[in-house]
């Protein structure tokens, strides 16, 4: 039952998916290509290089080209600098990567220090003012006293 479940699930997303890749909208496209002069998406770049970017891609979309198509022409003609997310192979997986292990590393750091912080409270400190000899009664009954005083 348990498997039935998942394959329906699996097909449901993987329909969506496909259809994206061969019927490509233009703002699909758009939020994941970078203009290369500014450097923002293309739906909120309004640069002209951006704006022929976006007509190249409507006529391509028009044309009948897939998603991956237009994307790899772009990356042709502009590098891969013209993707808002790296690809996931080769070099690239250190912008993938290092973010993760940044955060692993300061996990790690965070839980040493509040282990260290939790094992440091020690024991209680030795009694009298500098840590020698306790008060004796008369100087203890003067002192609650004066503090008695300012209660």
């Amino acid at each position: 039952m348990k498997l039935v479940a998942v394959v329906v699930g699996a097909l449901a997303l993987a329909a969506p998916a496909q259809a994206s890749e061969e019927r490509p909208t233009p703002s699909e496209l758009e939020s994941e290509l970078v203009c290369p002069v500014c450097e923002a998406t293309l739906d909120t770049s309004d640069a002209p290089v951006a704006r022929r970017m976006k007509a190249y891609i409507r006529a391509r979309i028009a044309a009948g080209d897939t998603k991956s198509e237009i994307k790899a022409q772009l990356v042709d003609q502009f590098g891969p600098a013209v993707l808002a997310v790296p690809p996931r192979q080769g070099f690239d997986w250190i912008a993938w990567l290092l973010p993760l292990g940044g955060l692993a590393a300061g996990a790690i750091v965070v839980s040493a220090l509040a282990w260290r912080w939790s094992r440091r409270r020690g024991e209680p400190p030795p009694p009298g003012p500098d840590g020698g000899e306790p008060l004796d009664a008369a100087l203890e009954r003067r002192l609650d006293a004066e503090l008695a005083r300012f209660e």
